[in-house]
Order: structure tokens, then sequence, then C-alpha cells
């Protein structure tokens, strides 16, 4: 082997060792998003515990009825089997986050998938809670605001009741998408932006 060949050789393993490097600073980056995201995942779990804990207390502090406080109790019940089920596999991707191995492309492509899948599964529960909260509402004006329910029947025309409804199922789809991207999504471009800028393994 001559000069050359040993010269070629050296060239080609320090471009592998500098590729290798490069892209291990880029996984690196990925580190801090996704440990935000834990993070915030954590909160999150919190503060919708907290919430369900308070709405538990809603047929007291408004002093419902006996018959309301009952059909409280089953909204109350549909919404937790919902949000339990959103707990569970929330849970249990944030505890899968922490085996997967940050040393490799997949291991974050993984991450991003799983992620993204959880935060429609997030603005699937909100809109559900959301309906459920509007079913209630419904059936506490049918059942205990009668005379006003009446009224307000007899003065607004169905389209403008039916417009309504569009509008604020519009707002509400609006405030779910703002409040994901805010929360998880922006972190998540950023873990998707280096997995693009990572060569292929």
């Amino acid at each position: 082997m001559n000069f050359d060949d040993l010269k070629n050789e050296w060239n080609a393993e320090k471009e592998v060792g500098t590729s290798i490097s490069a892209d291990m600073l880029k996984i690196k980056q990925a580190h801090t998003p996704i440990d935000i995201i834990r993070r915030k995942m954590k909160h999150e779990f919190f503060y919708q515990v907290i919430a369900l804990l308070i709405m538990a207390l809603f047929p007291y502090l408004f002093n419902f009825s006996d018959k309301m406080k009952l059909v409280y109790l089953v909204f109350y019940a549909i919404t937790c089997g919902f949000t339990t089920y959103y707990f569970f596999k929330f849970y249990r991707f944030y505890k899968n986050s922490y085996d997967m191995s940050m040393d490799s492309r997949k291991s974050i492509l993984w991450f991003f998938y799983e992620m993204k899948l959880n935060i429609e599964l997030y603005k699937a529960l909100t809109y559900i809670i959301a309906f459920i909260a509007t079913g209630f509402l419904s059936v506490y004006l049918l059942i205990e605001k009668t005379s006003v329910m009446n009224k307000i029947l007899a003065n607004l025309s169905p389209v403008y009741i039916l417009l309504n409804c569009f509008i604020s199922i519009l707002i509400i789809g609006a405030i779910t998408e703002l409040w994901a991207w805010y929360y998880y999504g922006k972190y998540l471009k950023r873990v998707k932006k280096v997995v693009d800028e990572l060569d292929y393994e």
C-alpha cells in the first residue's frame, strides 16, 4: 500500500468521524424539546386530575337539586371514563419514552409520531368533554330552568340557535388547536426538524 492509499483511507475515516459527530450533535439537540414535552406531559396529568376533583364538587358548589345531582353524576362518570382511557394511553407513552434509546434517528422518529398521535387523542378528548358539558348544560336548562329555556326558544329562531351552536363549535375547535400547538406542537416541530436534518441510517 503506497502513501496515496494511506492518505485516502485517512481522509475517508476522518469524513466518517465528522459525519458521526455531526449526527450525534443533532440527536443531542433533540433532547431539549423532548425533555420539555415530557415535563409538560407530567404537569398536564396533574392539572387534569385536579380539574376532575374540582368538577366532583360542582353539585355542592352550585347547589344542584337531588335530581340534577344524579344527572350530573352520570355525565361526570362518562367524562371520567373517557379521561381515564386517555390517561392510560398518555401514561404508557410517557413511560415508554424513557425506555427508548436516544442514540438513533429511529428512536427520535418514534417519539415524534407517538407524540403526534397523543396530541390528536388530546384534542379528541377536549372535543368530547366539550360536547359532554354542552349536553349537561342543555339537560340542566330543560330540567331546572324550564321557563328560561322556553323563553329562549320562543324569542330566538331555530336558524339563529343552530348558527350559534356552529360558531361555538368553531371557537372550541380553534382554542383546542391553538392550545395543543402552544403547549406541545411547537416543541414537537423542533424534534421533527432534528429528524429531517439527520441522515438515514
